[in-house]
């Protein structure tokens, strides 16, 4: 217990430290949580490979969202709330978890992460839209970590990709119900992709170990807590894509990411080239496994033309395919990686296309 108590802090430091920029309030709660054992050990009832620092936030969110008047939800502005951090948030946050400390055992233990992060949909497009120009027509899209699906629907959205000097790159549906900006620069050396107007999906599929239903209400709640709460834009896009998706749901299968993934594969055409998504999915593999992974999509491109278009940080990705590029690391960088693959006779060609925000906001194209 105490080794694992002693990983979970190390994780909400860095956690902390390196991703929750972006929010102060979780930074803060982060932070303070990895100074906290009472607080920390709550994460310690799931299991060490899920025992994230974003699950114990969405636990804590989730009963937030069920008890909304109470006096933290002001900390909240995904629940309407508009005060900033200040000294009586963690002590209240601190007591409000505590109290409840058997429901936040319960969400860990029988729940995972499912951060289903519509914007970063802008951030596949122009990759999955140059591996489409080359495999020439028609694709199949395989989603791995899918969560509820709702980046497969990403032919159905509309696109804005602001540059430098005020030109703007359009992309995707006139009118769609799900509209995504992005910022998008150059790297030196580096040209602006060519993106099509539209993109030629024949069929589509998720693959996840937990299949979220974004119709049902409940599950939605959850999908909703993981989104970080002090970033409401996100939860009403996510809401959005949700309803728009009921109207043509796709079909997500339950399974593991590698044992699964030929079955899954089998499932979609076979003249479709093959395109595998994932979207921050294989940090919650293990190490060994992530190697399985890259493995199973080698062996599956020696039976049909298989693209894998991955975004994450490089470690946990790229550098299965592309080793040796440390510019990418985001342990240097702070930012995640996109990145494309294929295998030809048996031999992995890769390509680094861009550094991304994690949630998709922006995007630096590389030469």
């Amino acid at each position: 217990m105490s080794d694992l108590l002693s990983e979970i802090k190390q994780r909400l430091t860095r956690f902390a430290e390196r991703e929750a920029s972006g929010s102060p309030l979780y930074q803060h709660l982060a932070a303070k949580a990895a100074e906290d054992d009472a607080v920390a050990s709550l994460l310690a009832a799931a299991p060490p490979s899920d025992a994230h620092p974003t699950l114990l936030l969405a636990a804590a969110h989730r009963l937030i969202q069920a008890d909304p008047i109470h006096p933290l939800s002001r900390y909240y502005p995904s629940l309407g709330g508009f005060d900033g951090v200040d000294a009586e948030t963690w002590p209240m946050f601190r007591t409000f978890l505590l109290e409840r400390a058997e429901q936040v055992r319960e969400i860990v233990t029988t729940r995972y992460t499912q951060t289903n992060e519509v914007r970063r949909a802008a951030l596949l497009y122009p990759a999955i839209s140059l591996a489409a120009k080359q495999a020439g027509g028609k694709v199949a899209l395989l989603e791995v970590g899918c969560s509820a699906g709702l980046l497969l629907g990403l032919d159905k959205f509309g696109y804005r990709y602001q540059c430098d000097g005020g030109e703007q790159l359009v992309a995707g549906p006139a009118k769609a119900a799900v509209g995504l900006h992005c910022a998008l620069e150059p790297a030196p050396g580096a040209t602006l992709p060519k993106l099509p107007k539209k993109l030629n999906v024949g069929a589509r599929l998720g693959l996840d170990r937990a299949p979220v239903d974004a119709g049902d209400e409940e599950e939605l709640a959850w999908l909703e807590a993981c989104v970080w709460a002090d970033q409401p834009d996100r939860i009403r896009l996510l809401r959005t894509a949700a309803l728009a998706q009921r109207k043509s749901p796709p079909e997500l299968i339950a399974g593991d990411a590698v044992d699964d993934l030929p079955a899954a594969a089998g499932r979609l055409p076979a003249e479709l080239p093959l395109m595998v998504l994932t979207s921050h999915t294989l940090p919650y593999l293990p190490d060994h496994r992530r190697q399985e992974f890259v493995d199973a999509l080698a062996r599956l491109a020696a039976q049909r033309p298989l693209w894998w278009i991955s975004q994450g940080s490089y470690e946990n990705a790229m550098a299965y395919v592309l080793p040796g590029r440390d510019d990418l690391a985001f342990g240097n960088t702070g930012q995640a990686v996109l990145g494309l693959a294929t295998w030809v006779d048996g031999t992995v060609r890769a390509q680094a296309l861009a550094r991304t925000d994690p949630h998709g906001q922006r995007m630096a194209w590389l030469p």
